[in-house]
């Protein structure tokens, strides 16, 4: 076998050009599944970090409608027609009897201009909530501070930006203050960059005292309440606490259906599978499209290989060489090519990916399986490639090749 291996090798030094191209071709497949499988991995990381840090893993939402996005548009109009808006009435039942089991922030949003001087952002999302919401949700801040319980019940104008509103209103200098709605806000926050989910960047939030926002854009037609468990009590308690809050403010008769909306961090975590799952179909047949590509090239360089050696194996063969032993050879030179181009392709996209990882903040890890995997590929690859030029070399006649020239 070593013999066959440096015949293969000598072979592809004889010709450089042929060989290199072969190379590249499986290396671009190679780099073309750890770049495709790496970016998925990545999209699916980023979207689960995100998720988790702007809807946490033990909170959940109690709305009208809490997941519009992820439901039909025919089951979105009979939600809306079966569930009543949230009123304000409700929120107040809710944290009336909710003990220490459970702790709840009633929020209400609205897209909105807001500006700063000359400069202005048309499409931030407004947030209306109570100081509570630092408790249920991951709000770190890069600078100053979340506005406080008396701030909230007195319906301060203050309010904490999010990363891309500071940026567009504030270039330069500190946040100082801002308008929403024609009314000046104090900013006294200033959150950390968080990033883009399935609804949109969520960089371009700005926090405010819930009355404040009413005061601002009135009362609106249902308010969803954020929630999580009290200390020591877990998430299913305090949604089943809450279920059964809603349902006796409502009146619902025992065996009657919900008529609210309860987004659970299971439904949450369930969605990003999804989202994970649907992701993940492209990645098979791209990569099967550039493994295919590349196993034409590699054939056509082996048949050209064998066709250039038609008097040399003619010889060989002559001279005692068996079939089996010239279809090792040819095996042995197309695996040889595939082996190396994947190697190739394999470290430029490590590289490539780690250097834009490392550029954008992206979770871009190449992972060890998904190299070897590639790797594996190239090398089945190669040896699917060498099918019909070793069936080729094997059908020359012995005479006619030694008279070729």
């Amino acid at each position: 076998m070593i013999e066959v291996v440096r015949q293969a090798a000598a072979t592809l030094r004889a010709y450089p050009m042929r060989s290199a191209l072969g190379a590249l071709a499986i290396a671009v497949a190679v780099a073309t599944i750890v770049v495709v499988v790496t970016a998925l991995d990545g999209v699916r990381l980023y979207t689960e970090r995100t998720t988790a840090r702007t809807f946490g893993s033990d909170t959940f939402v109690i709305a009208q409608v809490a997941s519009p996005g992820r439901v039909s548009r025919k089951e979105l109009l009979a939600q809306l027609d079966r569930n009543p808006p949230i009123q304000r009435a409700e929120m107040s039942f809710l944290d009336r009897y909710r003990g220490e089991v459970a702790i709840y922030a009633p929020s209400a949003q609205r897209r909105a201009e807001v500006s700063a001087g000359s400069r202005a952002m048309e499409d931030a999302v407004v947030t209306g909530t109570t100081a509570s919401i630092v408790s249920i949700r991951q709000i770190d801040l890069s600078s100053g501070r979340f506005f406080t319980e008396r701030e909230e019940r007195d319906g301060a104008l203050v309010a904490v930006i999010g990363a891309d509103v500071a940026s567009v209103l504030f270039p330069v200098g500190e946040p100082a203050a801002l308008r929403i709605g024609g009314r000046r806000f104090a900013v006294v926050g200033v959150q950390d960059r968080v990033g883009s989910t399935g609804a949109g960047s969520v960089d371009k939030y700005v926090w405010i005292p819930l009355r404040a926002h009413e005061r601002v854009f009135g009362a609106p037609r249902s308010y969803q309440v954020f929630a999580r468990g009290g200390p020591g009590v877990s998430v299913v308690d305090a949604e089943d606490r809450a279920r059964v809050t809603m349902r006796a403010k409502r009146a619902l008769p025992l065996r009657a259906p919900d008529n609210f909306d309860v987004l659970t961090p299971d439904a949450a975590r369930g969605f990003i599978a999804n989202l994970s799952q649907r992701i993940g179909v492209a990645a098979g047949p791209i990569s099967l499209m550039a493994l295919l590509a590349a196993m034409v090239v590699v054939t056509n360089t082996v048949l050209v290989s064998v066709t250039q050696r038609t008097r040399e194996i003619g010889v060989r063969r002559a001279l005692g060489a068996t079939r089996a032993r010239i279809v090792r050879e040819v095996v042995a030179e197309s695996v040889l090519v595939s082996v190396i181009g994947g190697a190739s392709g394999a470290i430029g996209a490590w590289a490539a990916m780690s250097a834009v990882g490392a550029l954008t903040g992206l979770p871009l890890f190449v992972r060890t399986s998904t190299l070897s995997w590639a790797l594996a590929a190239a090398a089945g690859s190669g040896l699917v490639a060498a099918w019909f030029p070793a069936r080729r070399a094997t059908a020359v006649d012995v005479i006619a090749a030694i008279r070729t020239e």
